[in-house]
């Protein structure tokens, strides 16, 4: 589902180029869940960029869903990340324009997917279920983050990409998310990519690769607990 070959990143600094990644593989298989650890700077971010083919590498081949996202354009990877990936953010990005029950079929109708029945099941299993015409704002930040979930996972996204999906929330609010959202992804049978700081959220996913300096640290390659 999504595969890095010797990928190498840097940003352009008044002092140089700065390396963020050096050399990175990285194989996720359709269904796998994967946990991305790592301090601030190690090059986190940077790789889920590139994953969802938000930016490129500057050498190396980042391929999602066998497709080599430095051989498509721009409106070709906007329409690859269309119709292949679930993104949720730390910040829920949520439209605050729209209600519950539209933000959670925004990008299943985007897709051309929208599917009222499974729209209704994730409303029950989000615990939203009567919510649908409140808006963002009348929701407490569980309810905000677990709606962001429902979301991307409306239209049955072959990957799902989180960038530190339980960071905004309390403990006890964080685990009641995780465990939503891994249920959610086995029904789905998504592949799973998590970036997060948490050895608490990265316990429960398949495996756990950290990042180190922008090189995989091998040790700490580590199956589920």
């Amino acid at each position: 589902m999504l595969q890095f070959h010797q990928v190498h990143k840097a940003y352009a600094t008044p002092q140089g180029p700065l390396p963020v990644l050096r050399g990175i593989d990285l194989r996720l298989a359709p269904g796998e869940s994967l946990a991305l650890m790592g301090e601030s700077g190690s090059g986190k971010s940077t790789l889920l960029h590139l994953a969802a083919g938000l930016d490129l590498p500057d050498s190396g081949e980042v391929c999602l869903a066998g497709r080599s996202l430095s051989a498509l354009t721009e409106p070709a990877r906007a329409h690859l990340r269309r119709d292949t990936l679930g993104l949720v953010f730390q910040q829920f990005h949520l439209v605050p324009s729209l209600n519950v029950g539209d933000n959670l079929r925004l990008q299943a109708r985007l897709a051309g997917r929208d599917d009222p029945a499974w729209s209704s099941e994730l409303l029950e299993r989000l615990g939203l279920a009567g919510l649908e015409r409140r808006y963002p704002e009348q929701l407490s930040g569980g309810q905000q983050q677990r709606l962001a979930i429902g979301r991307a996972l409306a239209p049955r996204p072959a990957l799902l990409l989180a960038d530190e999906p339980t960071g905004n929330l309390d403990e006890e609010t964080a685990d009641e998310v995780l465990t939503l959202l891994l249920a959610l992804v086995r029904d789905t049978g998504s592949a799973l990519l998590v970036v997060t700081h948490s050895p608490r959220v990265a316990a429960p996913l398949d495996r756990c690769l950290r990042l180190s300096h922008g090189r995989v640290d091998d040790a700490a390659i580590t199956g589920a607990t």
